[in-house]
């Protein structure tokens, strides 16, 4: 064998190797069932997507995934059942896509969800039952969107919900049925929004209080509007500076309806060209009902009266005390007196009856 053939041999080896090796890892994945743009840890069951550039959901993911990191792509939208391939989910992060349209059902068949990472997205709106399909979920985190509404029927048998993230949004206002759908809720991060602190936040303040009473950790609510209020915390604005909003009953305005002309319902409609902020104030600036005494205030002032009851009876019991002992002092030293003039006058008299005539 030449010099050169023998120079040959181990680069054809080493190359024979090389090739030997890639064939595997690539039957290892044909196998495995993992993208080619992801890496996944059959151990753990997690498949991580993220900085990849992609613009949709990976469609050939491993059925046993458990933890989806599909942050910082430029994923636009998610389809109806986007995830039918990847039902055992526990945990998915969307964060940092270009996000800013969910189909409705979206999400379904994640029944086993617990934490779902909406961040750093496009969203402007999310859609009522959106999250019905989750009710294992226990961490819900939408910040740093463009969410200007929430509808009170996000989600649904929301008992595991934990923490609740809707902080830098556009919210002005927060429905409070919705929060009392998250009966668990533990965590709550709000701030950084544009709240708006008129009558309609009323709803909110109650159920903050109630919620940081029970133990609740949250961040701040900060008004951004009006300008009484700008600057200045939720919580601490007094109950008694805010109206409760008065809409009409809307049995009422049926009945209305029905017995008025098209003539008089136009008089009674409210004129279009008035923006929905002076119709807010407005509503706002009616008069008010007579809100129902609060509860712990009411003990509160029991128990203040009661403790001043009892120091004023205490009071007049020692000033009576006092009078008493007085009185019974005085009389006792001008009694003295009298007596010590009685007994020398007793006294001389005795010595004149004792006395033998001259």
């Amino acid at each position: 064998m030449s010099l050169r053939e023998n120079v040959c041999a181990p680069r054809w080896f080493v190359l024979g190797e090389l090739l030997l090796l890639s064939s595997v890892v690539f039957l290892l994945r044909v196998a495995c069932g993992c993208p080619e743009e992801c890496r996944c840890q059959a151990s753990l069951n997690s498949v991580d997507c993220s900085r990849q550039g992609l613009a949709e959901i990976p469609p050939d993911l491993p059925p046993q995934t458990r933890t989806l990191h599909l942050q910082d792509n430029q994923i636009h939208q998610l389809s109806a059942s986007a995830f039918r391939s990847v039902p055992q989910l526990t945990t998915l992060n969307l964060g940092n896509n270009s996000l800013s349209i969910l189909a409705p059902g979206a999400f379904h068949g994640l029944q086993h969800l617990r934490v779902l990472n909406l961040t750093r997205n496009s969203l402007h709106s999310l859609e009522s039952g959106l999250f019905h399909s989750l009710p294992q979920l226990r961490e819900l985190d939408v910040s740093s969107n463009n969410i200007s509404h929430l509808p009170a029927s996000l989600g649904e048998r929301w008992e595991n919900l934990t923490l609740f993230a809707v902080q830098q949004n556009q919210l002005q206002q927060l429905d409070r049925v919705l929060l009392e759908s998250m009966s668990s809720v533990k965590r709550l991060f709000l701030k950084d929004n544009l709240w708006k602190c008129n009558c309609h936040l009323l709803g909110l303040k109650l159920w903050l209080e109630k919620f940081i009473y029970k133990g609740g950790v949250m961040d701040s609510v900060v008004c951004a509007s009006p300008d009484t209020w700008k600057g200045k915390d939720l919580l601490k604005i007094p109950h008694e500076l805010y109206q409760p909003c008065l809409s009409p009953s809307p049995d009422l305005e049926s009945g209305q309806g029905q017995l008025l002309g098209p003539a008089q319902r136009a008089v009674l409609r409210p004129p279009e060209s008035h923006s929905v902020e002076e119709q807010d104030q407005s509503e706002c600036e009616r008069k008010p009902k007579p809100r129902p005494t609060n509860l712990r205030r009411a003990l509160v002032t029991v128990i203040i009266a009661g403790v001043l009851s009892g120091i004023l009876c205490l009071m007049m019991l020692v000033a009576t005390i006092y009078g008493c002992t007085y009185a019974a002092i005085t009389a006792h030293y001008r009694e003295a007196p009298l007596d010590q003039t009685l007994e020398p006058a007793k006294t001389e008299g005795k010595e004149l009856l004792d006395s033998p005539p001259a």
